[in-house]
């Protein structure tokens, strides 16, 4: 079995459950399995060191999951159109596997969730493809032969599936999403077999 690693930040579980979609998509293609993992909260220096282990959920990410997985996908919610700010110091802690180029050549895809409509869905996944690309990871996005791309009226774009939350983050994924949650995994997972196979 090959590993994809689903890499996620998610602080009111919209982005999580966008995960295990996506996790089941990579599923659905034999011969690979998801690698889940998250990164730790960044806090102020007044609040103490972060936790070395999550209290729930996915465990931690390492450097050794990006080095063994055939293929990533990485979600983050929107933080004022950007990434936010656990994952970019994950990814900023990045530059020994990018001298080495640990990653050049794998595929990537990305995906959010964001507390507005327009609260920058396309810029925070264009955002997360900036350092993915300097590690020379090949982008998949979400073709529009997903009909769900045409029929959202909350989250989804061809630059990776994403999901409108609402201001309380309880807004639940709708059915549009999951399917392109679902469809956005598998790709990856195909995509990522053919690769590996080079």
């Amino acid at each position: 079995m090959k590993d994809i690693l689903v890499l996620y930040y998610s602080l009111h579980g919209s982005v999580k459950q966008l995960a295990s979609h996506i996790a089941h998509g990579i599923e659905s293609v034999p011969g690979t399995q998801a690698r889940l993992r998250t990164v730790p909260k960044v806090a102020a220096e007044s609040e103490g060191p972060a936790r070395l282990v999550p209290d729930a959920g996915a465990p931690y990410v390492s450097h050794a999951d990006l080095e063994q997985c055939i293929g990533l996908a990485l979600g983050s919610p929107t933080r004022f159109g950007n990434m936010a700010a656990a994952m970019k110091y994950f990814w900023d802690s990045t530059s020994g596997l990018w001298l080495n180029g640990a990653l050049a050549g794998k595929p990537a895809c990305v995906f959010t969730s964001t507390a507005s409509l327009h609260g920058g869905q396309e810029s925070t996944l264009l955002s997360m493809m900036l350092p993915l690309m300097h590690h020379g990871m090949v982008m998949v996005g979400l073709p529009y032969t997903n009909p769900e791309l045409n029929q959202t009226r909350a989250g989804g774009t061809p630059y990776g599936v994403s999901h409108y939350a609402g201001p309380d983050g309880k807004q639940p994924v709708t059915d549009e999403e999951r399917k392109l949650a679902f469809a956005q995994g598998k790709r990856l997972a195909e995509i990522a077999l053919k690769l590996a196979a080079t």
